[in-house]
């Protein structure tokens, strides 16, 4: 579905979102101005203003949906605008995308996050797709397939959400991008400039084993974790060491070995990009 096959029909959907969304007692409002939808609509999940996403819409019959999750280090001075071009790129193959903003760490602006708000939103963000399903802006059936999608702190928050208990829409699968996957290891190595205690407000231990992907093996969704060993940014071994244990636990999970540092996996002309674009040509 192109941006011209919505325009005519923008207003009735509007329509039809509010009025479902008000049957559940939540509003919803499409974005035009102040947000940078640059997809077929945007959408908001929640009051705050971090807590909308761009809804891209493929032609065709879609192959089902991929949250795009950006990353930052869960920091407020980063934005989805690094996942945009991930959007684009998988929507014009095939993929409703469903490039999600949350707040983060940090005051101002796109602040306000950390454990649990950040979480909390990205639960919300994913399950917000069951609702705007059935106000007819994507194919209910599109939800049968919900890839997570997610870069560096991103990563982290793509294969958390794959954790969640009984959701309103399962990650089916999940494809790590230099994820920050261990948050002890993380806090030891002092990422971010001590980006992981920021944002549990602690350092971590045992009792945050609710937002640490490493302490919630085995997780029943595949996952792929594509990684740079040149990677400067996020070591190479929070994937290596991710794998390593989850395929000990039973789980499946996958290194992809790429190059790039730590930003080819999201530069779309990049070879890094190419293996990840193979990887969704071959989900299951």
């Amino acid at each position: 579905m192109t941006a011209a096959w919505l325009a005519p029909r923008r207003t009735v959907l509007a329509a039809v979102v509010a009025a479902t969304l008000a049957a559940c007692g939540k509003d919803e409002r499409m974005e035009s101005t102040s947000r940078p939808t640059g997809g077929d609509a945007g959408t908001t999940y929640g009051d705050d203003p971090s807590q909308y996403g761009e809804l891209r819409l493929p032609d065709g019959t879609p192959r089902g949906v991929v949250v795009v999750i950006h990353g930052g280090f869960w920091k407020a001075q980063y934005d989805l605008s690094y996942g945009t071009p991930l959007a684009v790129d998988l929507a014009e193959r095939g993929w409703v995308t469903w490039n999600l903003e949350y707040r983060r760490v940090g005051s101002g602006a796109g602040g306000g996050g950390g454990v649990p708000a950040t979480l909390d939103d990205i639960a919300t963000g994913i399950d917000h797709l069951a609702a705007m399903a059935a106000a007819g802006l994507l194919p209910e059936e599109s939800l049968q397939r919900v890839v997570a999608l997610g870069h560096s702190a991103g990563g982290h928050l793509a294969t958390w959400a794959a954790w969640r208990e009984a959701p309103a829409v399962p990650v089916t699968h999940v494809v790590s991008q230099a994820g920050v996957l261990d948050l002890v290891a993380g806090s030891r190595d002092g990422l971010g400039g001590g980006a992981v205690d920021a944002f549990l407000g602690h350092p971590p231990t045992a009792a945050d084993a609710a937002a640490d992907p490493t302490q919630q093996l085995p997780l029943a969704a595949p996952v792929w974790c594509v990684h740079a060993p040149d990677d400067d940014i996020v070591p190479f071994s929070q994937s290596e060491d991710y794998v390593r244990r989850a395929t000990e636990a039973g789980a499946t999970a996958t290194l992809v070995e790429v190059i790039g540092g730590h930003f080819g996996v999201i530069e779309t002309d990049h070879p890094a990009w190419s293996r990840i674009r193979d990887i969704f040509d071959t989900l299951p």
